[in-house]
């Protein structure tokens, strides 16, 4: 589009006459600078946070301590846990359960010892599957899978001689988004006697038994340098 002059030549005139549009376009370059410096302050602070993976990668080793309780089999027991994983992938695995001094039908008391697996965290984070969210990301790449010997002690008498297998799934939800800090975990699973598994039938609650345990756990993140994931090629 072409622009002509008016028929007075004066060209103070002309600018006098183009000026309006000149302001409304300098109005309209200065909106559209201001959105688009607010929408890059809007955008959220994790986007230029050098550790994507929310706490995770500042050590190799997490610990983790909580209470809660553990239902199941009509059976209601106080729970301890301790956990110690490494590079939040593998670990191992403590838990106690004690219906203290309830009189349940199936097992009073119960001791587990196992490994831990989870094998979301380094397969997302290392392929870029990552959502880049805090909380999702946690609790997704927090999937794991349990195995371990359970020492059972049914109502009245010692502890099983023969631990019981125990297998199971675990989710958890950090309060906080971040991998140091407080968590509430969920684990489930089921557990066979030393009978079942060879075969013989179920006498009792704890030759078969399922469970649910619910905890509010701290985690620890430290550095024991074990793995340095720092570390770059030179």
């Amino acid at each position: 589009m072409t622009l002509s002059l008016p028929p007075t030549g004066n060209p103070i005139a002309a600018a006098a006459r183009f000026l309006p549009l000149v302001l409304v376009a300098s109005l309209l370059a200065t909106r559209d600078a201001s959105a688009d410096t607010q929408s890059r302050a809007d955008l959220p602070a994790r986007l230029a946070d050098p550790d994507p993976t929310d706490g995770r990668i500042e050590g190799d080793v997490d610990v983790v301590v909580g209470l809660g309780v553990a239902v199941g089999n009509q059976t209601v027991r106080g729970a301890m846990e301790a956990r110690l994983r490494f590079v939040e992938t593998a670990g191992v695995f403590l838990t106690y359960e004690d219906a203290f001094g309830d009189d349940p039908p199936a097992a009073s008391r119960a001791l587990t010892a196992g490994l831990e697996l989870r094998p979301l965290f380094l397969a997302r984070w290392l392929t870029g599957r990552e959502l880049g969210l805090a909380w999702p990301d946690l609790v997704i790449d927090s999937f794991g899978l349990e195995l371990g010997a359970c020492f059972q002690q049914p109502p009245e008498r010692p502890f099983d001689t023969q631990p019981a297998l125990q297998a199971g799934l675990g989710l958890e939800l950090p309060l906080l988004a971040r991998a140091t800090g407080p968590w509430i975990g969920v684990h489930a699973g089921a557990r066979w006697s030393d009978t079942v598994l060879g075969g013989g039938p179920v006498l009792e609650p704890t030759d078969r038994s399922v469970f649910l345990e619910v905890t509010l756990a701290y985690h620890q993140v430290f550095a024991t340098h074990l793995v340095d994931l720092h570390d770059r090629a030179p």
